[in-house]
């Protein structure tokens, strides 16, 4: 059942981006609370623009999106990724930014292909050590969380060379 506005206007966008095949989706400011499940049906999509909205939760169809290079997840009211986040394998920015989440799944390992991934302004007290399996990982924001520590994993992540990569004040 659609709720508001909102929720009418994404499933049109939705709609539409599945008639077109589209790599491309923003359904951004929509206040939506949830992701309509439609969204599993978007396989071909390569970057999903959910950013300043009020979504709490991820559906576990999320896994249907195994080609999504980006995702923008920023300012919403997320508490915690649903371990089908381990099937967005080609994932290269993951922006979380401005959410509630207090703990990673370890299910982030599986995000390989990530180089830029932004926590910054969540309540996360720690990081798993699977956060090690992120290689390819050139940028990682922490900023303004409850983090007392990291874990001794983060220094076997060698792209993260410069300390200007790795941000984590307010801590």
């Amino acid at each position: 059942m659609l709720e508001n506005e909102g929720d009418r206007i994404a499933q049109q966008r939705i709609e539409k981006a599945r008639q077109e095949g589209a790599i491309e989706l923003y359904l951004t400011g929509l206040k939506l609370k949830e992701l309509p499940e439609a969204i599993a049906f978007l396989t071909n999509l390569r970057r999903l623009y959910l950013q300043d909205n009020e979504l709490t939760k991820l559906p576990e169809t999320i896994a249907s999106l195994t080609q999504l290079q980006r995702l923008d997840l920023s300012n919403n009211q997320l508490r915690e990724l649903p371990e089908a986040i381990a099937s967005l394998t080609q994932l290269r920015t993951l922006d979380l930014d401005n959410n509630q989440l207090t703990e990673l799944p370890e299910a982030i390992a599986s995000l390989t292909q990530l180089k830029w991934l932004n926590l910054s302004d969540n309540q996360l007290t720690e990081l798993p050590e699977a956060i090690a399996s992120l290689t390819q990982l050139q940028e990682l924001y922490l900023n303004n969380n409850e983090l007392k520590e990291l874990p001794e994993a983060i220094k076997s992540l060698t792209q993260l060379s410069s300390q200007t990569k790795l941000i984590t004040q307010n801590n």
